[in-house]
């Protein structure tokens, strides 16, 4: 394997998303690919992971007593590379990953 190939990565856009009447004020999610947990914005984005490995990302929401909101998405090289993270309207509960566009 080569220096270039060992490197190869792509770009992926996350959009994280949550609901105009969400029932939490002040929480942000925190983003989590490859085991890596960062603390993000809502809204658009984008980030750099492996072009031909597949790796998992994950968002949770985190108010000061317990975890809530958790999605996961295991990316594949084939997948598109927009992702849309919806977070719950209440303080519990999961959140949903989809796909947007095409691959």
């Amino acid at each position: 394997m080569t220096d270039a190939a060992a490197r190869a990565s792509r770009r992926i856009e996350l959009n994280l998303r949550k609901p105009w009447f969400a029932l939490h004020w002040g929480v942000k999610p925190t983003l989590v690919i490859g085991g890596r947990g960062q603390p993000v914005q809502w809204g658009r984005g984008t980030w750099q992971v492996p072009a031909d490995e597949s790796v998992v990302v994950g968002v949770f929401l985190f108010n000061r007593l317990w975890r809530y909101g958790r999605a996961e998405f295991a990316l594949q090289p084939g997948h598109p590379p927009s992702l849309e993270y919806r977070a719950p309207a209440l303080p519990f509960g999961s959140g949903r990953f989809r796909t947007v566009g095409k691959g």
